[in-house]
């Protein structure tokens, strides 16, 4: 077991590459400890961490699979590494055993590996949502996004399943699965497919936003204020009218903090 000096574990995330310690490299590529933020992430060297990863495993033959993947991809990027790397392992095995040890690993970036490789396993949205619950329940912010980007797709051609699903998901307990449950399907969404039938028709997605319209988690309104925002692009009066609605029904510090903020675009108009 590798023992980690306080000063590393309770380190304030690098504001830039120039900033970043040498140790602090070497624990995160040793998998060590996770990311800290985007500037740590970015930092991390994959494949290296991989060959930490192959060995506890006892699947150090895998490698040259994981090193063709990534040097055939025309212009990789850590982001399209992750995707690579996760999808991978997915072909090489389902293996409960190896997915358990990826998924439960002590470096958020073998966690979002654990993401990608097990989202290629479920053939149904229903599955690949009760699949993939953990990942939105992560205690990192990076696994919580990389689960964003590894479904969004398949439930936006599964559109009412998903919805009807992830309206049961905004009861939870666990914040981030609330979250989720929003964020995933933000009709434009940073970095991921936009929702044509949000975008024209927006009240569909009231399944998942009015339990949520006063939520007690900075982080759940934040997500509503964004899937409002998203509407108001393409479908400004529904957006108005419901917060106008919101507003009567809802005399709360939430719903009036999700309203500002989901009004931001049209209030700059």
């Amino acid at each position: 077991m590798i023992e980690i000096p306080e000063e590393i574990l309770n380190r304030k995330g690098a504001r830039s590459t120039k900033d970043l310690k040498p140790e602090v490299i070497e624990f995160l590529n040793k998998g060590a400890v996770e990311t800290k933020n985007l500037v740590e992430w970015l930092a991390v060297s994959q494949l290296e961490l991989l060959k930490v990863v192959l060995k506890a495993l006892e699947k150090e033959e895998w490698y040259i699979d994981f090193q063709k993947a990534v040097e055939d991809q025309k212009k990789p990027t850590a982001n399209s590494n992750t995707k690579v790397i996760g999808y991978t392992f997915g072909i090489l095995t389902k293996n409960e055993d190896v997915f358990t040890y990826l998924r439960s690993h002590s470096s958020d970036v073998v966690r979002c590996w654990a993401c990608w490789g097990e989202s290629l396993h479920y053939d149904t949205t229903p599955d690949l949502l009760n699949g993939m619950q953990k990942y939105a329940a992560d205690s990192h912010f990076g696994v919580r996004e990389v689960v964003i980007f590894a479904t969004k797709e398949r439930m936006i051609d599964d559109l009412d399943t998903s919805i009807n699903m992830l309206s049961e998901w905004t009861s939870n307990t666990d914040g981030n699965i609330r979250r989720y449950a929003v964020e995933s399907l933000r009709p434009v969404g940073v970095w991921t497919k936009k929702i044509a039938a949000f975008q024209e028709n927006p009240e569909r997605g009231l399944l998942l936003l009015e339990p949520l319209k006063s939520d007690s988690s900075k982080y759940v309104r934040d997500a509503v204020a964004n899937w409002l925002n998203d509407a108001s692009k393409s479908q400004p009066e529904w957006v108005l009218n419901i917060c106008k609605r919101w507003e009567k029904e809802s005399d709360t510090k939430e719903t009036a903090y999700i309203i500002k903020r989901g009004l931001r675009t049209i209030n700059k108009k």
